[in-house]
């Protein structure tokens, strides 16, 4: 397998900074291409494509390649990485980190092996520490809107230097936004709240790219305070 350049304390910087990684699918490279320009023009540089459908390995490839032409600082990862086969196959297409929704120590040594980010879905704090002894340095939150801020808050009081995002159901609103980082996250993952398909589908991308502006600048007022 090759080795990917990209460092992982790179990825968890950028991870950090950019306070929302967006997370997105779809079958059409070009409506890809539109939402990653999308995210780029509002100031976000980590975008995670997910691993979902049978031609979501080939519009990777494409949208790969796009981002290496065309955006030289954006970090594209690949989502929904549950298994070794998937993890090959990602990192040797040159994905920047790799999530998992699930804790699957094997993908994560491949991913270590090939120093590339992993960043594996957990539910408990057994599952974090775990995760963490495994080479995770930021550790995704699964589903978000089950386990909620005060999750968060109750694990950080033993281990208070853990680096938690959480993923599923967070929403682009201050209150909820807020919550979730006062309680100690150091960045979040939006899908469907943060990319209406309303949107999307009437091609209306620059309303796309002010509405993302809108969600970063809440998340940088709250660092603020």
């Amino acid at each position: 397998m090759s080795k990917i350049a990209t460092n992982k304390n790179k990825v968890s910087d950028a991870m950090i900074e950019a306070g929302i990684i967006p997370v997105f699918n779809h079958v059409d490279i070009d409506v890809c291409i539109h939402v990653v320009n999308a995210c780029y023009d509002a100031g976000l540089r980590v975008f995670e494509f997910t691993n979902r459908g049978s031609e979501a390995k080939d519009v990777f490839v494409k949208l790969k390649a796009y981002v290496k032409s065309n955006l030289q600082d954006f970090l594209l990862g690949a989502g929904t990485i549950m298994n070794a086969e998937d993890a090959h196959f990602y990192i040797d297409n040159e994905a920047a980190f790799i999530v998992a929704p699930c804790l699957d120590i094997e993908v994560g040594q491949i991913a270590t092996d090939s120093n590339v980010a992993w960043i594996p879905g957990c539910g408990t704090l057994t599952e974090i520490m775990t995760a963490r002894k495994a080479g995770a340095d930021i550790i995704k939150m699964f589903p978000g809107s089950v386990l909620g801020p005060a999750f968060v808050s109750s694990v950080l009081g033993p281990v208070p230097d853990l680096k938690l995002m959480p993923t599923g159901g967070v929403n682009p609103v201050e209150k909820d936004l807020k919550e979730w980082f006062d309680a100690g996250v150091v960045c979040v993952g939006m899908g469907s709240q943060l990319f209406s398909k309303a949107l999307i589908h009437k091609g209306a991308f620059e309303e796309l790219t002010n509405n993302i502006k809108v969600a970063k600048a809440i998340v940088e007022i709250i660092r603020k305070k």
